[in-house]
């Protein structure tokens, strides 16, 4: 299994969470507000194109907005190969976790 970079997991994860409703700028904005993290636009859109080039998300155009000067806005959703990486992420953290010992610090 090829795994993710860790930002590639984060925007994978902030498309699934915010849905019909993941673009640039909202994804952007969820990365800083849930992890902190505050991702120039081009660290949000580079991986976004590499995640559509790998086959882990699928983008469409949204209509052209007066408000953004007729641009239109561009959607990304996860696909099954996109699910199914972070599933695969998820179950190897949890394999990597379970049953650790307890960390014991001496002064």
């Amino acid at each position: 299994m090829k795994l993710p970079s860790r930002t590639e997991e984060l925007i994978l994860l902030a498309v699934w969470r915010l849905e019909e409703n993941a673009y640039g700028i909202t994804i952007r904005r969820y990365l800083k507000e849930e992890a902190g993290i505050d991702y120039s636009i081009g660290g949000i859109y580079v991986p976004l194109e590499r995640l559509v080039s790998k086959g882990m998300l699928s983008s469409r155009q949204g209509d052209p907005t007066p408000a953004r000067g007729g641009m239109s806005k561009r959607y990304f959703q996860l696909t099954a190969e996109g699910v199914a990486v972070l599933r695969d992420i998820r179950a190897l953290t949890n394999r990597l976790w379970d049953n650790l010992p307890d960390i014991v610090f001496h002064n």
